[in-house]
């Protein structure tokens, strides 16, 4: 872990600025995902405007040979969605979406979960927890704490709401290139793990099943799902460790 990038002032203010730029993509999108659109309507939307309106780029599409600017990722699909033509949103559906955005060089990354009209209460109650348990996570970012006292934080909340973590996947550094030392796990042991510095940026984005832990990747080498058919839920903020805690660098406007 001796990799770890600590940002300095001029950094983390073009840091700053692309999880500024990043929230108002979401702004953008509270209005328009309704039921009836398709994965790839969002996709094409976002590209645009993160183009045309922002002026910056998206920081997903070309990164591993993906070709889309976001993931879409509805009711048992736990991450990696891929958006299509035909892949409609329903009334019940639940959707997490992915995105990231560089501008001047950095990269912010987040994710949001949207509730269709007609989602179940449990549907409503998994998205609620799981966001809570990432709020419970990025609480404990502060100098001289651990990437297991995160760890731990979500999957204690988690569990204990009778839910389990995915352990396949996890938050990452973040700045100049989109995966970044370290990477930070959405399980563990308080007081374990690599030891929080101020500069230091990373993502928490915690993935919660609402059955078991275990899933799969499907043929297009990039859907992961659920085995069991159950709920997933995702969310997602890119933090900086700052002197006296943490800075939430994508926070949206009605998360203030």
């Amino acid at each position: 872990m001796d990799n770890i990038t600590i940002k300095n002032v001029e950094e983390i203010a073009l840091m700053r600025e692309s999880g500024r730029l990043l929230a108002s993509v979401f702004k953008m999108l509270d209005a328009f995902i309704v039921p009836g659109i398709s994965t790839m309507e969002i996709n094409d939307k976002v590209e645009s405007y993160i183009v045309n309106e922002l002026q910056a780029r998206p920081a997903s599409k070309g990164q591993y040979g993906y070709q889309y600017v976001l993931n879409t990722s509805i009711n048992e699909v736990v991450c990696h969605g891929v958006p299509k033509v035909d892949e409609i949103l329903k009334p019940k559906d639940i959707i997490n979406v992915d995105i990231t955005l560089e501008k001047n060089g950095f990269i912010a990354d987040s994710s949001k979960m949207y509730v269709m009209p007609e989602a179940s209460p449990l549907a409503r109650k998994l998205v609620k927890d799981t966001y809570n348990a990432m709020w419970e996570g990025i609480k404990q970012v502060k100098p001289g704490a651990t990437l297991g006292d995160i760890g731990s934080a979500i999957q204690h909340h988690a569990e204990s709401n009778g839910y389990s973590v995915v352990r396949e996947y996890c938050g990452h550094g973040i700045g100049c290139k989109m995966h970044e030392d370290p990477q930070v796990l959405h399980y563990g042991t308080r007081g374990r793990g690599v030891v929080l510095k101020e500069g230091m940026t990373f993502t928490i984005e915690p993935m919660i099943n609402q059955g078991g832990m275990k899933i799969k990747t499907k043929k297009d080498g990039w859907t992961v799902v659920t085995r069991d058919k159950k709920l997933s839920a995702q969310s997602e903020h890119t933090i900086l460790v700052t002197k006296a805690g943490y800075e939430v660098l994508t926070l949206r406007e009605e998360e203030r």
